[in-house]
């Protein structure tokens, strides 16, 4: 089922989150306040999922005017849990790449998600290789460091699980597909 075409708001929170000092004794863009960047992904993913220590297997959040959101547990040890989250989208125009085939529904942002559990950290590891979405692409280029690159990936994680949470979406034992 392809989304909708919806109107984008974004909340009030939102835009003061982005204001908002991480922790009182770090610095932006260091890496004491990425851990805490860590820590907000992991309470947004957990209101998401509910308990992530028992996290598993393929889910789908459905809401009425929103893309399908996914969620697949990829690998599981004592202490982490790897995931991949994506929206699946329909053919949306601003997506399409011109001359390329377009392979429906195509799924962005398809991101590898660490959990840590024993320090309750998420981590974003990686998105998609390639995006033909311009804004996408443009957040890519501009960074260079790792540490730039790691803020970039998880701001993006945070920005979405509170978007995806606004939107409605949920993770239960009811979102689970069948193998």
């Amino acid at each position: 089922m392809a989304c909708e075409a919806i109107d984008l708001r974004y909340s009030r929170a939102m835009l003061d989150d982005a204001i908002t000092l991480v922790s009182w004794r770090s610095r932006p863009r260091s890496f004491v306040a990425l851990m805490a960047l860590y820590e907000s992904n992991f309470l947004r993913l957990s209101w998401l999922a509910g308990n992530l220590a028992t996290l598993g297997g393929r889910h789908r959040s459905v809401v009425p005017g929103d893309c399908d959101l996914l969620l697949t547990v990829t690998e599981r040890s004592p202490y982490t849990t790897t995931l991949q989250l994506t929206y699946q989208l329909g053919s949306l125009g601003e997506l399409a790449v011109p001359g390329a085939a377009q392979a429906d529904p195509a799924q962005y942002p398809d991101m590898s998600v660490r959990i840590y559990h024993d320090a309750h950290l998420v981590e974003a590891q990686e998105w998609a290789g390639s995006h033909p979405h311009s804004v996408l692409q443009a957040l890519r280029r501009r960074v260079e460091r790792e540490l730039d690159q790691r803020w970039a990936r998880n701001v993006m994680l945070n920005k979405w699980l509170e978007y995806c949470l606004e939107r409605g979406h949920r993770f239960s034992p009811a979102t689970l597909i069948a193998a």
